[in-house]
């Protein structure tokens, strides 16, 4: 992957246990493209960058690296990631973020809209649940004012069979050790642990949206590449 360049231009194994958080509604499985940024009179030598939009799924960390591979040397491929998903699979995403750490890649929370004349902007993304462990990767994370991030606390389900009830689906929570190992690799990422706690202290059932000032509070992220 090549080093990160900056752009002069208007945009900018763990567990087995399948930990996720889930998001209020099933999404697509995370999927990868080349979207490039034309600029007046660039040319071929116009930036391009990597999308990322989808749920993050067990096998998202290799699919990942293998496009990566696939794509690396081809174009004016930069080192940064356009991250939009509602979040995902707990283990894969730190698998995810940690592809992203060795690759030096930058992490941008927006997603690509086309425009006249193929051109390409950039519009606000989201990053919801087990994804900001995924943004936590970036060698750089920039989350614009117009994205959003969201955290809440883990979980996962277990189906069990009751002869008065039939199947039974419950929902499991972490005991600790899972929290521990989050709050570690925050560390290692540059992130503070203390926004795991906070996700761990906030239901399930809500979204608890982070403010810019807890964005660099808690050294997520900036505004600006």
């Amino acid at each position: 992957m090549t080093r990160l360049k900056t752009l002069t231009l208007c945009v900018f194994s763990l567990l087995a246990q399948a930990w996720l958080f889930s998001g209020p509604a099933r999404a697509e499985e995370m999927s990868f493209r080349v979207v490039g940024v034309n600029g007046e009179n660039c040319g071929a030598r116009c930036p391009q960058m990597i999308a990322a939009q989808g749920e993050i799924a067990e096998g998202t960390p290799d699919a990942f690296v293998s496009f990566v591979r696939e794509n690396v040397g081809s174009g004016n491929l930069h080192g940064i990631l356009l991250l939009d998903s509602p979040g995902g699979k707990v283990v894969a995403s730190m698998e995810f973020g940690q592809a992203l750490r060795r690759l030096g890649m930058a992490v941008v929370v927006a997603r690509p809209a086309a425009q006249a004349g193929d051109a390409m902007a950039l519009v606000s993304g989201r990053c919801y649940s087990a994804c900001v462990y995924a943004l936590m990767g970036g060698k750089r994370r920039v989350i614009p004012p117009e994205s959003r991030v969201g955290i809440h606390r883990m979980f996962n389900y277990s189906t069990s069979f009751d002869f008065s009830e039939g199947l039974v689906r419950e929902r499991n929570y972490d005991d600790g050790g899972m929290r521990d190992m989050l709050a570690r690799y925050a560390s290692n990422m540059g992130v503070s642990p203390e926004l795991v706690n906070l996700a761990e202290r906030t239901s399930p059932d809500q979204l608890y949206m982070l403010s810019g000032k807890d964005i660099a509070r808690w050294r997520l992220g900036s505004r600006k590449l």
